[in-house]
Order: structure tokens, then sequence, then C-alpha cells
């Protein structure tokens, strides 16, 4: 007998995405009678529990449980979804993906042939919208120079990894290391791992077990993204400080020495020749990237849209990361 599975998924106000997940979900060659879906909803009002009736009106099964998130964070619906989980083994999904057919089924062979504590894959990364700097913003997710050495993003051979994104794993792991952190409102994910390998336990990447991730679609939602994630990455730091990769360092450095050259060069003329051969080498840096995704995809405005979405992820990370250590130093003093 095929152990049972539980796929959840925290969401708020998803009407957009929710409908391809589901149909995702539906697709699985996993047998449908030991699968469940449960949703964590942020009292969605927007369409997303409209969409979520008619698919559960539409196709019996698997099971789809709708459950209120009041708190509206994704840790915490993570953490009600898992209380509510029937399922032996739990695959943590995202509603701006799509997992492709044997995504719950590889998933479960990883596991049950004990490959990792934790399993996932890679993602497809697509652009959310039409257009160069929806393209633009896409393409740049999956290049080095925006996803440094996160190997779900850049794909490879199976391995032992850092993270992976969502996940799955049994249901007693969560009794042996703990529920997700819901003091981090980003890196939820990365700090559960970082507490399965401290407890002995691999994280393991198949690139076999893939999805589909849908980029954000604006400039301005991309600054959003990584000012949480530069935030939240501080928070998780603190607690574990030994997870620092070189990578995660260097945008806020960067913006560091851009506010510091700054302010110098009101008292020090040198300061402004420095801060300007930096920003030259800089622009070439994303040129050079920007003209190798326009030569790979053979789409020209991916030099553009991708060389601002780059700048995006630089500053938004790095900027999100100096105001978390501000506003930490101000929590502490008040």
């Amino acid at each position: 007998m095929q152990p049972t599975v539980s796929i959840i998924v925290p969401c708020f106000n998803e009407q957009a995405t929710i409908g391809a997940l589901l149909d995702a979900i539906h697709q699985q060659t996993y047998p449908r009678d030991r699968l469940e879906v449960v949703i964590a909803d942020g009292l969605s009002d927007d369409g997303t529990r409209a969409a979520v009736a008619r698919f559960q009106h539409e196709h019996p099964t698997p099971a789809v449980r709708v459950i209120d998130n009041p708190i509206r964070t994704i840790p915490a619906g993570l953490n009600l979804a898992i209380r509510e989980a029937r399922g032996e083994i739990l695959v943590r999904l995202d509603a701006h993906s799509a997992p492709i057919p044997e995504y719950v089924e590889r998933c479960v062979r990883d596991l049950e042939v004990g490959r990792g504590s934790n399993v996932g894959g890679v993602w497809t990364i697509v652009p959310g919208g039409h257009g160069w700097i929806p393209e633009g913003i896409a393409a740049a997710a999956g290049h080095p120079l925006g996803a440094g050495d996160a190997r779900y993003r850049l794909g490879g051979e199976a391995r032992a990894v850092d993270t992976v994104p969502f996940g799955a794993f049994r249901r007693m792991l969560v009794a042996e290391i703990g529920e997700f952190d819901e003091s981090l409102l980003t890196n939820e994910d990365y700090e559960f791992n970082v507490r399965i390998r401290k407890h002995g336990g691999v994280v393991w990447m198949d690139p076999e077990i893939r999805s589909t991730y849908v980029a954000r679609s604006t400039l301005k939602g991309l600054a959003a993204q990584y000012w949480r994630y530069g935030f939240w990455k501080l928070r998780m730091l603190i607690r574990h400080p030994a997870t620092l990769r070189w990578r995660q360092a260097l945008p806020p450095v960067f913006v560091l020495t851009v506010i510091g050259l700054l302010l110098a060069g009101v008292f020090w003329r040198p300061a402004v020749l420095i801060l300007a051969a930096i920003i030259l080498v800089y622009l070439v840096v994303l040129t050079a990237a920007g003209i190798q995704l326009g030569l790979r995809h053979r789409k020209p405005s991916l030099v553009p849209g991708s060389m601002l979405a780059f700048a995006t992820m630089h500053l938004g990370w790095g900027a999100g990361f100096w105001a978390s250590l501000l506003t930490r130093g101000l929590e502490r003093n008040g």
C-alpha cells in the first residue's frame, strides 16, 4: 500500500493561479485515493475560494479542504495545514506553482528509498505576464547573477543541497525538529531546512522533480519580493549565523558601499570617482549577463529587461537586509 500524501498550500488572493495549481494536482500520477489537498487560505477576497469551490465541484478526487489562516502569513498557514493534514507524507506547494504530473510520485519515491529527509526539485521559471519586463525578470531569476548558487533555480545533477523549493517530508519529521518558524515571514523554508541539516538529515534536490514557477510581472513587485528576502534573511541569520553564503553577502555589501561613498563624497572628492568606477564595472557586468541571456534565448529585449531585473534584485535585497538590521536595533533599544 502506497503512503498517504497531503499536499499543503498556503495562499492569499491567488485567484489568477490557484486553478492552474489544482489542475496540475488533479493530473498527478499518484493514486488520487491516497492523496489530499489542504489549502490554508488567508481569508481571500478576490475569488480564490470560488475558484477552489468550482474545482471541488468538478473533481471529487483528490479531496480538497480549505481552512482559514487568519494570521495571513506563509509559515502560519503551513503550520495550520500540517495540523489538519492526514497524510503520512507532506508535500508543500505554492499557489504560484504548477508541478509536473509525476511530481508527487517522484517525491514519495525519493523519500521511500531514503535519499533525503526533505526532497524537492528544480524550477522552470516563466514570466508573470507579457512584454519585455516580465520576460526579463523571469530570465534574470534563473541566471547565476540573480539566483546565486541556488541549485533549484539553476538545475544540475541530483545532490544534497542547502535548501529546496517547497519540499516533501514525512509527518514525523515535524515532530522531531518542530514546525515552521512563524516569526520569519520569509525564508521559513530555508530555516526549516537548516534545522533538518543540524538534526543530521539530508535535504535532497532531484532534477526529475520539476515544477513551473511564475515570476513577478513588474519591477515594483520584484523589488518588494527581494526586499522581503533581504529583510527576513537577516533575521534568519541571527538564529543561524553559520548559514551565511558569499552570494548572500554581496548585495548588502554593494548597497552599503554605494551609500558610504555617496556620503563620503560630500567631504572627500575621490570618493565620487571611486563610486563612479564601481558603478561602471557593475553596469559592465549587468550588460554582459544581459547580452548572454539575449543571445541564449535569441531575444534582444532580454538585454535591458534582465539588466533592470538584476539591479532591482540586488538593490532590493541589500536594502531590505540593512533595513532589517536598523529596525532590529530600534526594537532592542525601544
